[in-house]
């Protein structure tokens, strides 16, 4: 990899987080920062790597800034997700109603989406609309269950705490266990 790449470091960091290193992913990211302030991927993927370290009070900030960067940015419903996900993970679930139903606004066909948007609405008492959105994201992916999102992204116990939580509001909204 040139030291001198951003796209390269930006990448790098996003492997590093989906392989439970969030730690050394943010650097990557930050690396890739100095080197190309306006690398919109990069300011989201912090954001992202923040919620797997626990932190995920400082995602919005992140994905705000990657918006404001690039507001007809065709990845950016990725970027809300990451938004709305943060959000059902600390337990702001009107917040995350918001940002998963932008998310689907940018881009209907992301299931996961969907689901967690079913969760956080199971959480609120919106037991119709969950059902609704669970639907909606089986038509997407009909072996979707909840089994598989329990993937090892990070052993964080913060975001260890949410991600239970998360998912029992998945399964209150009738996701499938799997």
């Amino acid at each position: 990899m040139s030291p001198r790449h951003a796209r390269a470091h930006m990448v790098l960091g996003a492997v590093q987080m989906a392989t439970n290193r969030a730690t050394v992913g943010i650097r990557e990211c930050e690396q890739a920062l100095q080197l190309d302030r306006n690398l919109v991927e990069a300011h989201s993927v912090i954001g992202l790597g923040k919620l797997l370290l626990g932190h995920g009070a400082e995602t919005e900030a992140h994905i705000l800034e990657a918006l404001r960067l690039s507001p007809r940015d065709t990845g950016a419903f990725r970027w809300m997700h990451y938004a709305g996900f943060a959000k059902l993970v600390l337990g702001a679930d009107t917040e995350a109603v918001t940002w998963l139903r932008r998310c689907l606004e940018a881009n209907r066909n992301y299931p996961i989406v969907h689901f967690h948007l079913a969760a956080a609405l199971a959480l609120l008492g919106s037991s119709e609309e969950a059902r609704a959105a669970v639907g909606a994201g089986l038509a997407l992916d009909p072996t979707f269950t909840i089994r598989r999102m329990r993937g090892r992204l990070s052993d964080d116990p913060t975001f260890r705490a949410g991600s239970k939580r998360v998912n029992e509001g998945m399964r209150m909204a009738g996701v499938p266990e799997g």
